[in-house]
């Protein structure tokens, strides 16, 4: 038996169903480096969930710095309920932005988490901040398209 088709694929309107609740849910580093770069307002407030010291190891700019820990006690004061917010963390093996997301949607908040987390921000080559000043990385060919300036998809 095929490992891949060991258990059926879903049907086309149960697919469509689970990838667009995935959209609601998800915003991949490229999107919302695109959102920010357009200007004005971009209509959401970026959360980096992290420590202070990985916050100034880097963080991306524009970023509110909100560790997990201090959602509960600190999101009033920082964000407004009214406005749609994206949380990241290190990377996809973390799940501190998913933590986050769940601590403010807990408090009424609509909430996404940007995929990749600052790992997949920073591969991709976008601009970032850290206590030294502005940085820019060489996009990783293995995430970005060499040559190009989006993914195309």
């Amino acid at each position: 038996m095929n490992p891949v088709l060991r258990v059926a694929p879903a049907s086309p309107a149960e697919a469509a169903a689970h990838f667009r609740a995935s959209l609601a849910f998800h915003a991949d580093a490229s999107d919302v480096a695109a959102a920010l770069a357009a200007g004005g307002d971009p209509g959401f407030v970026l959360v980096d969930s992290r420590s202070t010291e990985a916050w100034d190891q880097g963080h991306v700019p524009g970023a509110v710095h909100l560790p997990t820990a201090l959602v509960p006690e600190r999101a009033a004061g920082l964000l407004d309920p009214s406005v749609p917010v994206v949380t990241y963390c290190w990377g996809p093996g973390c799940d501190g932005a998913t933590r986050a997301a769940l601590a403010l949607a807990e408090l009424g908040y609509r909430v996404k988490e940007m995929l990749g987390g600052f790992e997949y921000w920073v591969r991709e080559g976008f601009e970032f901040e850290t206590w030294r000043g502005r940085e820019r990385r060489a996009p990783d060919p293995l995430t970005a398209p060499v040559g190009a300036d989006d993914c195309g998809c």
